[in-house]
């Protein structure tokens, strides 16, 4: 129970990233079971069934803020599903060399440096320039959604930390819309990518449960928090989000797993004391006013 517990707690705080960020968790997740001893296949697995979860929880919070541009979200959603389909034989291929524990970390690391240099190099810009963009760049979109429907299912993620980032430095999106687009796809994306892992690996479903119960609450909980912030301050925290997660897998690779777990929740637990503070800050200037 203790344990089950302890999992509701880690939904939790991973749903409010999730929400907030609009990467579906298992960004988050994959590595952090990594890190806590489960095998690479299993964390995929059972962090992608999580996104599904965390992603749909974002979803309906982000439609009433009217985040998401439908025809971006389909068609990353659609090119997504097909390349999942080539993603499973390939990590089945590193499993029979064992060499997933090694290569995993690793394509996550190269993401993670570049995503990081990408977001906080890209300046701000308005929607309006944005969507006069997207209107020409249908081959972007679909190559877009192609490489993160792969990597979703190579890594166990739902897309959306390729995503977000790709909108916001290739397409022009404002965060805040790169946000809700990118949780739509991300929701297509980790369906497929569950069921093709499904029926090859055993999952401890009371964990996942746990996690998803956490996740439907903080995933509502970070999409509301999103319009706290502005563009330059969400581009900063999610950046920060990716080195600390980096940081975390190199020491990984150099088995000190229990450091790399400690670094990365003590960023995620400033990022929910520093979300908790200003929700509260707001709440108490509302009442002011009114």
């Amino acid at each position: 129970m203790q344990d089950l517990l302890i999992y509701v707690v880690l939904g939790l705080s991973i749903g409010v990233m999730s929400g907030f960020f609009g990467i579906g968790g298992g960004f988050i997740l994959t590595p952090t079971l990594i890190l806590m001893g489960f095998s690479p296949l299993i964390a995929i697995a059972t962090s992608l069934l999580y996104t599904v979860a965390t992603s749909l929880s974002g979803v309906v919070v982000h439609l009433r803020l009217k985040n998401i541009k439908w025809e971006t979200s389909i068609v990353l959603g659609i090119s997504g599903i097909v390349m999942t389909q080539l993603a499973h034989p390939f990590i089945i291929f590193l499993e029979q060399y064992q060499v997933e524990n090694t290569v995993i970390p690793l394509m996550y690391l190269v993401l993670i440096i570049y995503f990081s240099i990408s977001i906080l190099m890209t300046k701000s810009t308005i929607l309006q320039q944005a969507e006069q963009q997207t209107r020409h760049s249908y081959i972007k979109i679909v190559l877009i959604g192609g490489f993160a429907g792969f990597i979703s299912t190579a890594l166990g993620v739902g897309g959306g930390f390729i995503i977000v980032p790709l909108l916001i430095s290739v397409l022009a999106y404002p965060p805040k819309y790169a946000v809700g687009t990118s949780l739509l796809s991300v929701f297509m994306i980790a369906i497929a990518g569950f069921t093709s892992y499904a029926s090859t690996v055993e999952l401890d479903y009371g964990v996942i449960g746990s996690l998803i119960v956490g996740a439907l609450v903080g995933g509502q909980l970070g999409a509301r928090v999103t319009n706290v912030y502005d563009d330059a301050q969400v581009r900063y925290f999610l950046a920060g989000l990716y080195i600390a997660t980096g940081i975390s897998l190199c020491l990984k690779l150099l088995h000190f797993e229990l450091i790399g777990l400690l670094i990365l929740f003590t960023y995620c637990l400033y990022m929910l004391v520093h979300f908790v503070l200003q929700s509260v800050r707001i709440r108490l200037k509302e009442k002011e006013v009114g």
